[in-house]
């Protein structure tokens, strides 16, 4: 008997999620908050239950699966890279309140749907307890999509939370023109934002270089394809944030995530320039050109290299 899949949210990234279940021969049912509440039936010998819902959606969604009392053998996976503005959760966060007897992993990784979809290879990471990313893997994984497990789930969820706004930084780079080597330096120094916010928030080093860390930072800070990545590249040609977002297709999770990360980096005096920068751009407090201008002028200081202390 295959195996068989619910996945909650029909955006870009859950039909993406549907056609490779499927073609690994899972039996896929998909719900959308368009289609009204939840029902038990929904839930009747699924294995999966795999959430690719915007973040300001999980939470409701998660209330109402609770309600349902889905059986304890069902795995979540959580596919949303995003927090929540008011509590500084994650969409792991959500579902462990809501659920927290389930087995809970995250998926994570340089997976830009557009390709997935045309059959090309990619890589992704699954993380929480190994026994649960097995069977992910198992349900999952494929020739063309190839899945690694990682134990440090709270790393993999932090790395796919914080890469998207660094590719709206990159966006705004490439819109101005400012070239391969500015965008490098973004790149490698929000690496470092990252390790930073990451570990504070529990995360471990390692983790950050993997796929879900710097692998989707390569992917999302390098392609038109990105959606956050686009909202950069319009407000460097002069448009405002509600234009840019209008002009991108699908939820650009970074524009919320900068405004609660830099939130939370003042509460815990974490130094994060990049994502200060690209908050202050997104709330019309900066320009793109006066935003670079003060990263530029910052005062000169040794690298310093994740792992290394910060």
């Amino acid at each position: 008997m295959s195996p068989r899949v619910l996945i909650l949210g029909l955006g870009h990234w859950g039909q993406t999620l549907a056609y490779l279940f499927k073609q690994q021969g899972c039996t896929v049912s998909c719900w959308g908050r368009s289609q009204g509440t939840l029902s038990a039936d929904l839930f009747q010998d699924i294995q999966l239950l795999v959430s690719a819902l915007p973040i300001k959606a999980v939470r409701e969604v998660a209330a109402q699966v609770a309600v349902l009392q889905p059986p304890l053998g069902i795995i979540l996976v959580s596919a949303t890279k995003g927090l929540e503005s008011e509590t500084f959760a994650t969409a792991a966060d959500i579902w462990q309140t809501y659920c927290p007897h389930h087995n809970l992993v995250v998926l994570s990784g340089p997976n830009l749907a557009s390709e997935i979809q045309q059959g090309l290879p990619a890589a992704a990471v699954v993380g929480g307890n190994l026994s649960a990313t097995k069977q992910v893997q198992d349900c999952l994984g494929s020739t063309t999509f190839r899945l690694y497990s990682n134990a440090d789930r709270r790393g993999v969820e932090m790395g796919g939370i914080f890469k998207n706004v660094i590719a709206i930084a990159c966006g705004v780079n490439d819109g101005l023109g400012l070239g391969v080597n500015a965008r490098s330096a973004l790149i490698t120094r929000g690496l470092v934002e990252m390790v930073r916010v990451g570990t504070h928030w529990g995360g471990q080093v390692e983790t950050f270089y993997g796929l879900s860390g710097l692998g989707d930072l390569l992917a999302t800070c390098t392609s038109a394809l990105s959606r956050n990545y686009q909202v950069g590249w319009h407000l460097a040609h002069g448009k405002s944030l509600s234009e840019a977002l209008a002009l991108t297709k699908g939820t650009a999770e970074g524009v919320n995530t900068a405004r609660v990360l830099y939130t939370y980096a003042q509460q815990h005096q974490l130094d994060l320039p990049i994502t200060a920068m690209v908050n202050a751009v997104l709330g019309g407090n900066l320009t793109p050109h006066a935003a670079l201008k003060c990263l530029l002028e910052r005062p000169f200081k040794p690298e310093i290299i994740p792992g290394q202390g910060f």
